[in-house]
């Protein structure tokens, strides 16, 4: 006997190695196999009859001194003992020992090695199974240690919920798979009363899809025929223990709930815009021989299908053969289509009902200023014939001024929040506005949808862009927002080219040298041409040369609020400016 230091072989702890006599091994209990007749060995006898056992036998001490339970090596095993019994000998066998205070790995070592030999069935690996989650393996132990799923190894310990003598029928194949399935959803009871139908030779027990109908009371629909949300429905719901579909207890109650959905449905089809949906009595067939394939833009109809199993199928775009041929008769005539559905609405009664519908919309509407605020916001956007409101389209006859407009680092702050906005509203960023003052009130109605799903802050922060998108440039309303609110043009817009070569009034110019290098230089360069001192004041402005930098100046014209050089009379700025800060102390007093 050679002893090695403790190590882990398959995972499993062993003490040592031994050469023990055949004589003093037996087939654990735990052993996965241990229930199973006699293995066939006649694959491994000529190579153990040549070579005898190579890989060691794992066993762990009985209790008895000296004698080992097998846990791994049933086959070589019983291999051997056909050959001892040949000649009459009691050979020794290499074990590998193990630690004699743990089944769990005792057994977990017995699956890895049969596993990896032959594939065991459902029975020996739930038998297996439930011995090392009886062991305190949890069900993610033992599927990380076979490489199964967590699924494979419920479904296996499912099999617990079975009687004992179900399970061995099932082990013998008496039972197939599908009504053991079927079982693992029975209770004891019902069980019960398969199993004495089973055992009987006069009475017939129900098997496989007809199982599950008796165990249902006669009418077996699964839940995966639910169109309905399965969370959302009161009844119960007989699911087996495979984690297959289950079935409905309570038949009228999925029908109740079903019948809800299909008329769902159906009114969807509708919505969408095919000319009909019609959902067929249960049980009655779609005859699509009877019917001609036709788009939904030629008037094509819906059919939905109901099954007594609760399937539900929906034909899309199809038309009776008869309706069909009444078209082309009509069409041969020359009456072209066929003549419209009489409406059940006389034009004077339309009127009547929207008039009175509108009275009571707008007076509801009076309660619910956050409703009304985003129903605003969408006439803002789409408009109406009401409504018309216009994006602010910046023209101007100089192209070096739109070019400098469209540059400007407030023009891009601005382009950035339009795109965000698009996508917030599934717009098209590409059109260049969010106001688009089309008038379609179905894309009225679509804006305003969305606009309910989103929260006040959102919503105020669509209405903020679209008035400011639709803010008129050049008039008192733009000097009144600097009034109500502190506005830096310093942060926006910076003197460029287009601006200087619009410059021409030379003593302005020199004026604003003035305010940007000082009085001093502006002295110093009266005479100098207007070109010469707007060089200086770009100087000053770009830090460059000798100049010291003064980056925040801006002329008095752009600022809020705004200034002038000469009279105000000739500034319209400074005008507009004047008559607003009038009007806003006025309302203050």
């Amino acid at each position: 006997m050679r002893r090695i230091h403790p190590s882990k072989v398959q995972g499993v702890t062993v003490i040592q190695l031994n050469h023990i006599p055949l004589d003093h091994l037996k087939v654990s209990p735990l052993n996965m196999r241990h229930s199973r007749r006699k293995p066939k060995v006649d694959d491994i006898l000529p190579s153990i009859r040549q070579r005898g056992i190579i890989q060691p036998l794992l066993v762990k001490p009985n209790g008895k001194p000296d004698h080992y339970d097998i846990y791994a090596g049933r086959r070589r095993f019983f291999a051997m003992k056909a050959i001892a019994k040949e000649g009459d000998s009691n050979p020794v066998l290499p074990c590998l020992v193990l630690d004699k205070n743990d089944d769990a790995d005792a057994v977990e070592a017995s699956i890895l090695e049969n596993t990896a030999r032959v594939e065991p069935d459902e029975m020996e690996q739930f038998e297996a199974f439930k011995k090392l989650a009886d062991k305190g393996r949890s069900v993610a132990e033992i599927a990380d240690t076979f490489g199964v799923t967590e699924l494979m190894v419920k479904r296996r310990l499912a099999l617990a919920n079975l009687l004992p003598a179900i399970r061995k029928a099932y082990a013998a194949e008496e039972i197939d798979g599908r009504t053991i399935t079927a079982l693992t959803m029975a209770t004891k009871s019902q069980q019960e009363e398969w199993l004495a139908l089973f055992q009987s030779e006069d009475d017939y027990a129900p098997c496989g899809h007809q199982l599950k109908a008796w165990l249902c009371g006669g009418e077996h629909i699964t839940a995966d025929k639910a169109l309905f949300a399965i969370d959302d429905y009161p009844g119960e719901i007989l699911a087996d223990l495979f984690g297959q579909n289950g079935a409905f207890a309570d038949i009228g109650l999925f029908w109740e709930h079903q019948n809800a959905a299909i008329a769902a449905l159906a009114q969807g089809y509708t919505d969408k815009g095919w000319a009909d949906c019609i959902v067929l009595d249960r049980g009655r067939y779609f005859d699509r021989w009877n019917h001609i394939k036709t788009p939904k833009k030629e008037g094509g109809k819906v059919f939905i299908e109901v099954r007594g199993s609760g399937e539900v199928t929906a034909h899309e775009g199809y038309l009776s053969d008869q309706e069909v041929r009444r078209r082309e008769r009509a069409a041969a005539k020359g009456d072209g289509e066929a003549k419209p559905v009489k409406p059940e609405m006389t034009g004077p009664m339309t009127d009547y009902i929207d008039l009175h519908r509108h009275a009571a919309a707008r007076a509801t509407l009076l309660g619910h200023p956050g409703v009304a605020l985003r129903l605003a916001v969408a006439h803002m956007i789409v408009g109406s014939r009401l409504w018309r409101i216009e994006a602010e389209p910046q023209s101007t006859r100089k192209e070096a001024t739109r070019e400098s407009v469209a540059v400007s680092r407030a023009e891009a702050a601005f382009a950035k929040e339009r795109a965000e906005l698009a996508e917030l509203l599934s717009l098209d960023a590409d059109t260049g506005t969010i106001v688009r003052n089309n008038g379609d009130d179905w894309r009225l109605a679509s804006i305003f949808a969305r606009l309910l799903l989103l929260d006040d802050g959102t919503v105020l922060r669509i209405l903020t862009f679209a008035m400011a998108e639709s803010l008129e440039a050049g008039t008192a309303t733009v000097e009144a927002l600097g009034e109500a609110i502190p506005i830096d043009m310093a942060g926006y817009w910076t003197p460029d080219e287009a601006f200087f070569t619009l410059l021409r009034d030379k003593q302005i110019v020199n004026a604003m040298l003035g305010e940007i290098a000082g009085q001093q230089v502006a002295d110093a360069n009266v005479s100098a041409t207007a070109k010469v001192q707007k060089g200086i004041i770009g100087d000053v402005l770009a830090g460059e040369g000798n100049r010291t930098p003064n980056a925040d100046w801006r002329p008095r014209w752009a600022a809020f609020p705004p200034g002038c050089y000469r009279d105000e009379a000739g500034c319209a700025p400074a005008a507009n400016h004047r008559r607003i800060a009038d009007l806003f102390a006025e309302a203050e007093d």
